[in-house]
């Protein structure tokens, strides 16, 4: 996993839902492909279409709430989406996505960085987040040990697995 992420940001407004994530009519799709062919969908209509692997998707308070659904975390992860900043997460959906090795940053003054389309640099281990073009610079929650394990493992499976084959 890497630790420092550099990606153009994708800005989206508060309380963004499972069903904006991934649309609930696409639930019968289980190939991780065609599951990212629709990541952020009810959000903004073709935004596949201007993403690029490795973005970074900006939310604000209460990203992912909504139902539990599972999916909105595999769309964004199958998407290739480099790490979600957000004033805070909704909490199935934070565990969903760390579960998966998508790294998820709370970042309460978010807001004090001028966003949308500029690249950013997240420093994981040292918790900021650095807008490249300004380089004004603002502080984030850390992750917490165990999540950072996770991610470093690539999700929780992989963490599992590792830890059997020792």
């Amino acid at each position: 996993m890497q630790k420092v992420i550099t990606g153009k940001t994708h800005v989206f407004g508060i309380n963004v839902d499972t069903d904006q994530i991934y649309p609930g009519r696409y639930l019968e799709l289980v190939d991780p492909e065609e599951i990212a062919r629709h990541c952020m969908e009810g959000a903004r209509a073709g935004f596949m279409s201007e993403f690029v692997c490795g973005d970074i998707i900006v939310g604000g308070t209460n990203f992912g709430c909504g139902s539990s659904r599972e999916q909105a975390a595999i769309a964004l992860k199958s998407a290739g989406v480099g790490a979600i900043i957000a004033k805070s997460f909704a909490r199935i959906f934070y565990r969903n996505a760390i579960n998966l090795g998508l790294a998820l940053i709370v970042c309460p003054e978010i807001d004090k960085l001028a966003l949308n389309g500029e690249e950013v640099t997240i420093d994981i281990e040292k918790g900021t987040v650095t807008n490249n073009s300004t380089s004004i610079k603002i502080s984030c929650e850390p992750i917490s040990e165990y999540a950072m394990e996770i991610l470093e493992n690539g999700g929780i499976k992989n963490m599992i697995r590792a830890r059997y084959k020792k």
